[in-house]
């Protein structure tokens, strides 16, 4: 019995722990959407309230009536009764209509940032388990790519680009806005603005396999000026490895297998297979959120990333152990 109990308040307990995201809205969307939740929320208290006023009304009434003479119903009671019922659908009715008008304003609402032009243009690509952003600019060689953590300028709109590569994923941050779905051959978009600064956690809204659960994203929202030092940092090259561990790590890793799939720019690596690691160094998470972005959990997640991430598409790594060390010098350094 107490094991039931348990397993009853532990969720409970487990929500009171803090203000849902979804109703802790840092952005002008997710205040219109976080709105219309608590419009549905105190209509279903008030019906709720009313449901369970008329059963109480009709089981003390029928408790009475067995305890009393069966009275014919008269005509004056009956149509009391037909204009209480007549009351009751008129009710449902205009609150069906209000919640259909409120459905329609809250839409167009969270289309009204479409028109403004963006600061910033991020393309964010969806792929078995992580999230690939490249953030556009007109000039090629300005552009960079990030992985699973991205950054966008408080009070700035964003447009974000979503597409797949692989199976149906969705693109949310319930902070900030909506889900958004990702459909492979249909690219689509969204627009995001955070009034304040923070960091809003985003995940993947739509079962796309084995870690679905374990696909997270980080959306950062800077002061417009720290955001510009961001990205210029992020358009950087990788800065050159000063001690002799850290220039021993970058042989290992450019005789590895890690340049058949990573990129490194101002190194020969330039494959896109998986994430870019220009600056991995700088990042708080590995693995699409599922661990911290630690020299240890480096170490682990390069020698046996499937314990760690199960199905997950990089293969395990075998250096010597002197190698291993060197290497998780050299890609923490990347900064």
């Amino acid at each position: 019995m107490s094991r039931i109990a348990l397993a009853v308040v532990t969720p409970a307990l487990a929500a009171c722990s803090g203000r849902p995201p979804v109703l802790d809205p840092g952005g002008p969307q997710a205040a219109r959407i976080a709105s219309y939740w608590w419009l549905n929320f105190w209509i279903a208290v008030v019906v709720l309230a009313a449901v369970i006023a008329f059963l109480v009304d009709t089981v003390v009434r029928r408790r009475a009536t067995l305890t009393t003479a069966i009275v014919p119903v008269e005509p004056r009671a009956e149509r009391r009764v037909m204009i209480g019922v007549s009351v009751a659908v008129g009710l449902t009715a205009v609150t069906l209509l209000g919640l259909v008008i409120a459905d329609a304003t809250t839409g167009r609402g969270l289309r009204s940032l479409s028109g403004e032009e963006p600061a910033v243009t991020i393309e964010v690509t969806a792929q078995q388990w992580w999230w690939d952003a490249e953030y556009w600019d007109p000039v090629p060689s300005q552009r960079f790519r990030t992985a699973n953590e991205i950054h966008i300028p408080v009070g700035r709109a964003v447009l974000v680009k979503t597409k797949s590569l692989d199976v149906n994923h969705s693109f949310w941050v319930p902070g900030l806005h909506g889900k958004q779905d990702h459909i492979p051959g249909h690219n689509s978009s969204l627009t995001l603005k955070a009034d304040h600064p923070g960091r809003f956690a985003g995940r993947c809204a739509e079962f796309c396999g084995l870690q679905h659960a374990h696909m997270q994203l980080l959306v950062f929202a800077d002061p417009p000026e720290v955001f510009e030092a961001w990205r210029a940092a992020q358009r950087r090259p990788a800065a050159e490895p000063t001690s002799q561990p850290a220039l021993r790590g970058r042989d290992v890793f450019m005789s590895g297998p890690c340049v058949l799939c990573h990129t490194v720019l101002g190194t020969p690596a330039g494959a896109r297979l998986g994430p870019d690691l220009t600056h991995v160094g700088s990042r708080t998470m590995l693995a699409a959120g599922t661990v911290l972005n630690t020299p240890g959990h480096l170490g682990g997640w390069i020698t046996d990333p499937q314990s760690i991430k199960p199905g997950n598409r990089m293969p395990a790594s075998s250096f010597p152990a002197d190698d291993l060390q060197a290497l998780i010098v050299y890609v923490s350094g990347l900064k």
